[in-house]
């Protein structure tokens, strides 16, 4: 009996390598299946496989089902409740849609297409496809959709479909509230096509606008402003943001700078290059031309300890969240930004200066300060300074009251004017600390401002500005 076992197992081993011998060599040469064509996203229910994946801080609850609701009297639509200003359970809507089957092959298509209509003409902040949670590499946007009360037919065009081969991120929104209300909307019939009378593809890089930067070795810039336009049959444009996955760049010079797949431009030479870009064989409108004057000289690392600094922007220390580092105060800020890292040190670059405003206060905290008695800046003026030049710096708490001008704001001001130490000349750091023992709140900070004292001598100069930080003596 145990040899008849014994055998039986024997030719069940042979038996067991000949068949996953069998298999292995059965799928030798063959082509790996290829990923479902199926257009559809949303019609009557989910298509196979599709998710949803709010993002954080929206309201988890903000996207249902509905079937009372529907464009053409179809079964069911997808509604999204956008959350007043204030609700506790999420400050927004937004979501992703997902494929969980291992993505899609959209080559065949031109455009995301579907239905939709408020309970308000209310303008969707950002809708789209191409965001998955996992790289968002062929991020599509299509910014302030705006919305009637009645089912419209909306386009977001694809900018070049033959490297959607196998896409995951079949949908994507993030809305807010309109004038601090809450609003519904639906979108139905929602789903890939290839659209006829879709023409004149115009891709962009910088806005379509022709830029030159002055910049330096080891400084790195990333590529703004990509945008896709397409003419619909209506003859009416439509122009997405595209991610940079779509475009093809290229520098005229790489000596002195390579532009990588992301956009992202470094300076590695001196000297002047044109950074260009193609999409899907068209040539995009816009360029950007670096001149590039050389080794940079980072500004002086501070020296105070991390345990007395509240730092705003500074490599040498964690920083606090902050709104923004320019408001752009429309319409009589003429400052821009154009902001460059070098060597891994981050820089504020400020051109066509006038004023501009940091704001910690919005959507992030106010700083609390009460401990802190300076404010340190760090300036660098590249260009030649014009006689009669000024440049100040004004910080701003809010009180107690939490609220711009309502009566017990404190503010902490120096001007630096011709004779004063430390002076404003160019090519070198300056260091400008600002006392702020004498405030008579410090414990709500919420804005810095910087200005030409009204000089105006310095209007339009470009200032670079680094280690911007609040320390105790």
């Amino acid at each position: 009996m145990a040899l008849i076992n014994t055998t039986r197992t024997i030719l069940a081993g042979l038996l067991l390598m000949f068949i996953v011998q069998g298999c292995e060599r059965s799928v030798d040469g063959l082509e790996e299946p290829g990923f479902t064509e199926n257009p559809d996203v949303f019609i009557d229910g989910f298509s196979s496989g599709l998710e949803y994946y709010p993002f954080e801080g929206s309201r988890l609850d903000a996207f249902s089902v509905d079937n009372d609701n529907t464009y053409d009297n179809s079964n069911l639509a997808m509604r999204f409740d956008v959350p007043n200003v204030g609700d506790p359970l999420g400050t927004y809507a937004g979501a992703i849609f997902r494929d969980e089957n291992g993505g899609r092959d959209l080559t065949s298509y031109n455009a995301l297409t579907f239905y939709a209509k408020g309970t308000i003409a209310g303008t969707i902040n950002e809708i789209g496809f191409g965001q998955d949670f996992l790289g968002n590499e062929y991020a599509v946007t299509l910014n302030n959709l705006k919305l009637t009360t009645n089912w419209e037919k909306y386009v977001i065009p694809i900018p070049n479909a033959s490297v959607l081969t196998s896409s995951q991120g079949l949908f994507w929104y993030a809305e807010g509230p309109e004038d601090g209300d809450g609003y519904s909307f639906w979108v139905d019939e929602l789903k890939y096509e290839n659209l006829s009378g879709l023409a004149q593809p115009r891709p962009a890089i910088n806005n379509g606008n022709d830029e030159t930067q002055t910049s330096f070795i080891g400084s790195s810039i990333q590529l703004p402003g990509l945008t896709f336009t397409i003419n619909q049959a209506n003859g009416v444009d439509v122009t997405v943001g595209a991610a940079p996955a779509y475009f093809t760049f290229s520098s005229s010079e790489p000596g002195v700078a390579t532009v990588n797949e992301n956009g992202l431009v470094s300076v590695v030479g001196e000297g002047t290059t044109e950074i260009t870009a193609t999409l899907n064989g068209v040539e995009a409108n816009g360029s950007l031309t670096i001149e590039s004057i050389g080794n940079f000289t980072p500004a002086p690392t501070p020296s105070e300890s991390p345990d007395d600094v509240i730092s705003i922007f500074s490599d040498a220390y964690d920083n606090v969240p902050v709104d923004f580092y320019n408001g752009f105060y429309a319409p009589f800020q003429t400052t821009t930004s154009n902001d460059f890292t070098v060597n891994g040190n981050s820089v504020l670059n400020y051109e066509n200066f006038n004023f501009v405003g940091i704001e910690f206060n919005q959507n992030v905290p106010t700083i609390d300060g009460s401990n802190m008695t300076n404010l340190s800046v760090d300036i660098y003026l590249p260009n030649a300074v014009p006689p009669g030049s000024a440049f100040a710096v004004n910080l701003r708490d809010y009180g107690a009251d939490d609220s711009f001008g309502g009566g017990d704001d404190s503010t902490a001001r120096i001007n630096i004017t011709p004779g004063t130490n430390p002076a404003l000349v160019s090519g070198q750091w300056i260091n400008i600390d600002l006392d702020i023992s004498g405030m008579t709140n410090r414990s709500n900070l919420g804005q810095i401002v910087f200005d030409d004292d009204q000089g105006k001598a310095l209007d339009g100069a470009t200032i670079y500005v680094d280690n911007i930080y609040l320390y105790n003596e």
